[in-house]
């Protein structure tokens, strides 16, 4: 293929630079090299083979895990004017050989197929006649027996390496902690080859974990209606049962929220599935099941409602929000009998002693997560080996830091509760006992006539729990699986009971019951612009259902916010957008222009088909000022600006008579918007940089002079 890969990502995809280590990792392949990715979600890992695969002469084959990712990601490459094509389960016999024909004539730039097609011998055969660019192996943490997806037919993918030895290949993830890397390298032969860790953090995600003290339903609702109305989000549940339970009362509430699970009809889930791709503001319920192939990009946000079984797994499912680089939250409520839950479907497994002992070991660390009073985004990164050097500013600790206070006394109770009682109760009955219950149970125990019998009472059930929480997830307190959830002491607790240590643990207070700092204005739209906005949004999912695909195949919201804030007026400017490219340049520029100027006619701000620029041009060039201007014209200042804008875009009048500035302040902000934006021009970045020292209308003049 002729072209280069920048003029590739230019002209195709719409992006004028790449991003984090991209470029690097695509020459890397081109020039015939393997490569191992960890990239964090959003940060555009498909790039990274979708480029090389056109680039280099023949067919890039893509092993992904999922036939609805692999199904979506193909649509969207075909609407770009990109020849690809997945090969799986869902096509008839007649379909499936004309693609085998297209790979084996090498008229694909890129063919899908899943580890279990791939791995038959008929198909290894068929690829040995073809012309193949490249291998991708996506979701590669899939290989490893200890990560939280594994497929056994991932770990087959070795035979690439043995029977297409001079094919590069890359493998990509975005969850991959470093046993899981290591196992990657050795089970798919990838050890010389080159890695690259773009880092984990997604700093547009907001983490936010509470503990649920028996209003989680409640306490989700809120956060819904307050944050996220309207919103696609994802809420995961442990089980099956609680998934209905949880979608049905939301919908009860006035919430489109649908259920998903493997218990219910393949075809139910897909309509559900297809529902929340194609459709906005709807919420899906569903087990850890859900989310791996789905590539929705306007997520806004994820919540769980029990405790993930590991970080790899929240972190994997928490990152399906905001993967188009826009604010999202990822918020989590969880409670003791979350930990008991897990244990015991660990324990019921079949497998073995070692990888349950591994199991046990992630769970505690994702208890251990959960309960901290430091930085959440901190912990996070470290544990997958990144490090961020200051707190973030942007989780619930930061936000809104937790009142801690020694606990050593009321832990010693606890503790001694526990041994008085011989280890052989749960959480519910001690509470009863510390706080001196008068109840049938512990007469018949003879619990009422020892010595911790209702040593506890300056603290309430609610506070008793937090504590025995917080123990369990210090492991000074373990949980009998076996028996019938029994809390027993550990080794580590000792030197608390001796008092020979201080135990620091959270106070509980009605404040943390809801950490959220509202995020209505998620896009950061001003009210004067809502009406554009949702024209755009309107325009684009009328146009996905004439074409039958999601609406983000069309643009991301990224896109149309960057139409908001460009009001972009001929296919000249249109080009400029974020996210469009010669195809789309063709399809689109014209209806979303047509949008555009309609919105700005009907609030007088046409754009020169009336002579409106011409009078504002006229009475500027009198001497009047913008404020004069707007007052004398009865439009808004930022209208004035804006044909003023479009006069600098146009050489019809300079820069330095539209805004007071002098030559060194207007050489500040150019430099900033070539240093942070390229020619992309962002206003926000180049805002947030300068610290706000110069208004909006002012940046868009200068990044006028620039165009």
């Amino acid at each position: 293929m002729s072209k280069n890969a920048l003029e590739i990502l230019n002209t195709i995809f719409g992006y004028s630079e790449f991003r984090l280590q991209q470029q690097e990792i695509i020459e890397k392949v081109i020039s015939g090299q393997d490569a191992i990715v960890l990239m964090p979600t959003g940060g555009g890992k498909s790039l990274c083979y979708q480029i090389p695969a056109m680039v280099r002469d023949g067919v890039g084959v893509v092993v992904s895990p999922l036939i609805a990712l692999m199904q979506d990601q193909v649509v969207a490459l075909q609407q770009l004017g990109v020849k690809a094509a997945y090969l799986n389960s869902t096509l008839d016999a007649a379909s499936a050989s004309q693609i085998e024909q297209q790979l084996l004539a090498g008229e694909l730039d890129l063919l899908y197929v899943a580890p279990e097609r791939l791995m038959t011998e008929r198909f290894l055969s068929l690829l040995e006649q073809a012309p193949i660019a490249m291998f991708a192996i996506d979701e590669a943490h899939c290989v490893s027996q200890w990560g939280h997806d594994f497929r056994p037919d991932y770990i087959q993918l070795s035979v690439l390496h043995e029977r297409f030895p001079a094919i590069p290949r890359m493998a990509l993830t975005a969850t991959a902690d470093a046993p899981t890397r290591r196992e990657i390298l050795r089970r798919l032969n990838l050890e010389q080859a080159g890695l690259y860790v773009s880092g984990f953090d997604r700093p547009n995600i907001r983490y936010s974990i509470s503990q649920n003290q028996g209003n989680g339903r409640e306490a989700l609702l809120r956060f819904i209606r307050n944050e996220h109305e309207n919103d696609a989000g994802i809420v995961y549940c442990l089980s099956r049962k609680k998934v209905e339970q949880t979608a049905e009362w939301l919908s009860s509430k006035g919430l489109t929220a649908l259920p998903y699970h493997a218990g219910l009809p393949n075809e139910k889930r897909q309509r559900h599935q297809r529902r929340f791709l194609n459709e906005d503001g709807i919420i899906i319920v569903a087990t850890i099941a859900f989310g791996m192939g789905i590539d929705k990009p306007d997520v806004r946000f994820v919540a769980h409602l029990n405790l993930p079984k590991s970080i790899e797994a929240y972190y994997q499912e928490t990152g399906r929000a905001g993967r188009d680089g826009l604010p999202a939250n990822a918020w989590m409520m969880y409670g003791l009998q979350d930990v008991i839950t897990l244990r015991q479907m660990m324990e019921a497994s079949e497998a073995n002693e070692t990888h349950k002992r591994v199991e046990h070991h992630k769970l505690q660390s994702m208890l251990g997560f959960s309960e901290l009073t430091t930085c959440k985004r901190q912990a996070l990164l470290t544990y997958f080996d990144d490090h961020l050097a200051e707190p973030c500013g942007n989780c619930d600790s930061c936000l809104s830091p937790v009142e801690t206070w020694d606990a050593s006394v009321v832990a010693q109770k606890a503790l001694s509760c526990v041994y008085k009682t011989d280890q052989r109760f749960g959480v519910n009955y001690l509470i009863d006992v510390l706080i001196g219950k008068d109840n049938a149970r512990i007469k018949q125990f003879g619990h009422d006539r020892i010595s911790v019998y209702g040593i506890g009472k300056e603290l309430d059930a609610i506070q008793w729990r937090s504590i025995f929480r917080q123990l369990i997830a210090r492991n000074l307190l373990s949980v009998d699986i076996e028996g019938y959830g029994n809390l027993r002491l550990t080794e580590t607790c000792r030197p608390i009971l001796r008092g020979e240590e201080t135990l620091m643990l959270r106070k509980e207070t009605k404040a943390e019951k809801s950490k959220s700092r509202g995020r209505k204005s998620k896009h950061n739209i001003k009210a004067e612009h809502n009406a554009l906005w949702e024209a755009l949004r309107a325009c684009r999912k009328t146009l996905a259902d004439e074409l039958k695909v999601a609406p983000y195949m069309i643009f991301h919201d990224a896109s149309l916010m960057d139409m908001l804030e460009r009001r972009p007026t001929t296919p000249a400017q249109f080009s400029n957008v974020s996210g469009v490219g010669q195809q789309k340049l063709k399809k689109y520029a014209d209806i979303f222009l047509k949008v555009i100027n309609e919105h700005e006619k009907e609030q007088g701000e046409a754009t020169g088909s009336d002579g409106t620029i011409e009078e504002t041009l006229r009475l500027f060039r009198s001497g009047m000022d913008i404020e004069g201007i707007a007052t004398q014209r009865e439009l808004k200042p930022a209208t004035i600006y804006s044909h003023l804008i479009d006069s600098i875009t146009q050489g019809e009048i300079e820069l330095q008579k539209v805004v007071q500035l002098e030559e060194k302040e207007i050489a500040l902000i150019q430099d900033t918007f070539l240093t942070f934006s390229n020619s992309e021009h962002k206003l926000k970045p180049v805002y947030e940089a300068l610290e706000g020292a110069f208004e909006y209308d002012v940046l868009r003049c200068v990044r006028a002079s620039l165009n």
